[in-house]
């Protein structure tokens, strides 16, 4: 099955003709989410049981593991590695008991390069989730040069690693190619970010939003359609999401590509026209 959605549920306003949406209003557009706020902040086991009381049964949620797991920031205050660990596994365990969990995404950063204590890392990141779905996105080119590329991949595949299909601007030295490989048949995750070739290497406050500034158009989501199904072949469940939003575009060209793929999802949550 191919699952399409966007990151986050409350920035696509222009499903409902507002600033803002909902997630059970998003959940009547698409199956699955991806969540960030798992990757600033611990959850709280409420709010994931509350956000499984807003979706149907087959919705799946990505979730992010937090910065700390990534090496991008520093621990919640007050708590051991072991603490925080802990802690993000009681409070997504609703999650996982329900089936809704599609997979966990450890995102490293671009300083993340192809080093011998960088490959130890990310065994024992699967370490600390060793009974967990798992993707791992990689965006320093250093991992996919021609000499390590090949023991990379089979690390993944050994590990059940999924390492995921990451679309970036393309006229750039810095960033990774667009690789189909699939390396845990059991899932894939595909994470398009849009080409904005000047905004990605952005810096300053509105770096984060001209970075993914950009709308996909028609070639390209055909493009990326036809790659989309090449992964899929490879894999039992297949996740698409559009990262692409500083601009609301994300869940515009989600919907092309639903519609490109030929996708027709039942039981999503119902619109509220249709009670009537």
């Amino acid at each position: 099955m191919i699952r399409i959605g966007c990151t986050t549920f409350s920035e696509h306003g222009r499903l409902v003709d507002r600033k803002s949406s909902k997630l059970f209003e998003y959940a009547r557009y698409f199956p699955i989410v991806e969540l960030d706020t798992t990757y600033h902040f611990l959850p709280k086991e409420k709010d994931v049981r509350n956000w499984l009381t807003q979706v149907p049964d087959n919705f799946r949620f990505v979730l992010k593991v937090h910065q700390s797991i990534t090496t991008q920031g520093a621990l919640p205050e007050g708590m051991t590695l072991e603490e925080s660990l802990q802690r993000f596994k009681e409070a997504i365990a609703p999650m996982v008991d329900a089936g809704k969990l599609f997979c966990l995404l450890a995102q490293f950063p671009n300083q993340f390069k192809c080093t011998k204590q960088h490959v130890a890392y990310l065994g024992q990141v699967r370490n600390w989730f060793p009974e967990y779905p798992l993707a791992i996105e990689l965006r320093d080119q250093s991992w996919y040069q021609p000499a390590v590329y090949s023991s990379m991949i089979d690390f993944m595949k050994e590990r059940q690693l999924s390492l995921v299909v990451v679309d970036q601007p393309k006229r750039l030295s810095t960033t990774i190619p667009l690789d189909l490989t699939v390396t845990n048949p059991a899932f894939a995750l595909c994470r398009l970010h849009g080409r904005n070739d000047s905004g990605w290497t952005a810096t300053g406050p509105e770096a984060k939003n001209l970075r993914t500034l950009y709308r996909y158009n028609e070639k390209e989501i055909n493009e990326l359609s036809t790659a989309v199904r090449s992964v899929a072949e490879h894999a039992q469940e297949t996740a698409v999401i559009f990262n692409n939003n500083a601009g609301r575009d994300a869940a515009d060209n989600a919907r092309a590509m639903i519609s490109q793929l030929q996708l027709n999802y039942e039981a999503l949550n119902p619109n509220q026209l249709a009670l009537f």
